[in-house]
């Protein structure tokens, strides 16, 4: 093991690095969330939708509950931090690199839409058909086309391991996923309050117009192109009738940028290996440097809050009745496992036979482990489900237990990861190099 210059790091820091690798603030959040739903859901219900501000306080025609604050304003930072990923991936040298490479992961999101849909319908109709619920049961069809992006790429690196080109891979398909998924709300599941009105996104546009111009002067403090263009854009989404989390994600790839690589919410962005240092084993040891672009700054300095932020957002969204586990809990839990595992796989597949390939060091075996753990929907998909079914409805609490044992796909994708060895195997599989032959580029065994 790499000796490394921050080995004598103060022990809180360590227990907080600890906390955050393995995303234990959400974890929480979610079992806190289960159990004050279970013993008290009045008092849960009177706290997420607290209005500190006042009963009628708003902004932009939304109440300002704790709830809209978290979903609203807090997921934009979580969101904007994975656009940062994103972002670098697709820089020269990244996984996503040129451009061209990330057609497979993106035609794979459709693959993950199209699988769970179609799934959810035929169990809806096996279930349903002929009753007179099966519309309202049908209607829930898009809360299986979620991923959660964050326990996505935790279950990926413990099972890949950190550097396997499908831990990016499958963090293009979560982002592409959840921004699908929160168009389809806007689209299919449109809040009466709230009407879509398009014309707002040009102001969406204004803003990335804005953080360019910011960029083209140079101006290295990333709050800036936050609080201008970031803000633009949070307008216009929430005036659009769009979900607004999602803001930052057309706002950070303006940032500048530099070539260091690194995972989302990963310290190791900021470790460079030199060659300079020796480890007790003879082997080169590794030190930390500052951030010096803006987009790594964006991450670095609000990597602690957002982790913590996530317990919140879990504890908000997670908070189910046991009780309510019914037949929409399992089409719901069987649509995000199995339909996205087969969708993801196959349309991936077919891709790279048309010439679209994926990554070096990912095959067909890497691509299966990846559906399936993109069927972990969890908190996305409870938003979605509370979007789906109204607050009255007898089905939306067996749908949100659903998306709350979707936690499972991390389970079955361990099992068939570890069956088909797909650790740390990137650039030696028969299969990787089978897929690289079809699509005409050479496989990483031959490099």
């Amino acid at each position: 093991m790499h000796a490394e210059t921050t080995q004598h790091v103060h022990p809180l820091v360590r227990t907080t690095n600890l906390l955050q690798e393995f995303s234990i603030p959400l974890m929480l959040g979610v079992v806190m969330g289960l159990v004050a739903a279970n013993v008290n859901y009045h008092w849960y219900e009177t706290v997420v939708e607290f209005n500190p501000f006042g009963n009628h306080a708003s902004v932009l025609g939304h109440e300002l509950t704790v709830h809209f604050m978290i979903n609203g304003m807090f997921m934009c930072l979580f969101f904007g931090i994975a656009a940062k990923e994103i972002t670098e991936s697709t820089l020269p040298g990244g996984v996503l690199n040129p451009l061209r490479r990330a057609i497979n992961p993106l035609v794979g999101t459709m693959g993950g839409i199209f699988g769970p849909v179609g799934l959810y319908f035929l169990l809806a109709w096996l279930l349903y058909g002929g009753t007179s619920d099966f519309g309202a049961v049908a209607n829930g069809w898009a809360i299986p086309t979620a991923t959660d992006i964050a326990l996505a790429w935790l279950v990926a690196r413990l099972i890949f391991g950190p550097l396997h080109p499908a831990v990016n891979f499958l963090l293009l398909l979560a982002v592409a996923d959840d921004a699908i998924g929160l168009g389809i709300i806007a689209i299919f599941y449109p809040d009466p309050q709230h009407p879509v009105e398009p014309i707002w996104l040009l102001l969406v546009v204004g803003g990335m117009a804005a953080a360019y111009v910011i960029r083209r002067f140079r101006v290295r403090m990333w709050p800036v192109y936050i609080l201008v263009g970031g803000a633009l854009s949070w307008v216009g989404l929430a005036k659009a009738g769009v979900e607004p989390a999602l803001a930052l994600v057309p706002i950070v790839p303006f940032l500048p940028h530099s070539d260091l690589r690194g995972g989302l919410f990963d310290e190791k962005a900021l470790v460079l290996h030199d060659p300079a240092q020796n480890g007790p084993d003879g082997e080169h040891a590794h030190v930390k440097v500052h951030a010096l672009s803006v987009l790594d700054q964006f991450e670095h300095q609000l990597k602690l809050f957002v982790d913590v932020g996530l317990f919140f957002f879990a504890f908000a969204n997670a908070g189910v009745a046991v009780s309510s586990i019914g037949a929409v809990t399992l089409m719901v839990l069987a649509a995000l496992i199995i339909g996205k595992g087969i969708g993801v796989t196959l349309f991936s597949w077919v891709a790279s036979l048309l010439g679209f390939p994926l990554p070096e060091g990912m095959g067909v075996r890497h691509l299966l482990v990846t559906g399936v753990i993109a069927g972990l929907g969890l908190t996305v998909a409870l938003f979605v489900a509370g979007k789906a079914f109204p607050g009255d409805s007898p089905f939306q609490e067996p749908a949100k237990m659903g998306a709350v044992l979707s936690i499972c796909s991390a389970l079955v994708a361990g099992i068939i990861g570890r069956l088909l060895r797909v650790k740390g195997s990137a650039g030696t599989t028969p299969d990787s190099a089978a897929i690289s032959d079809s699509t005409g580029q050479n496989s990483p065994a031959d490099n």
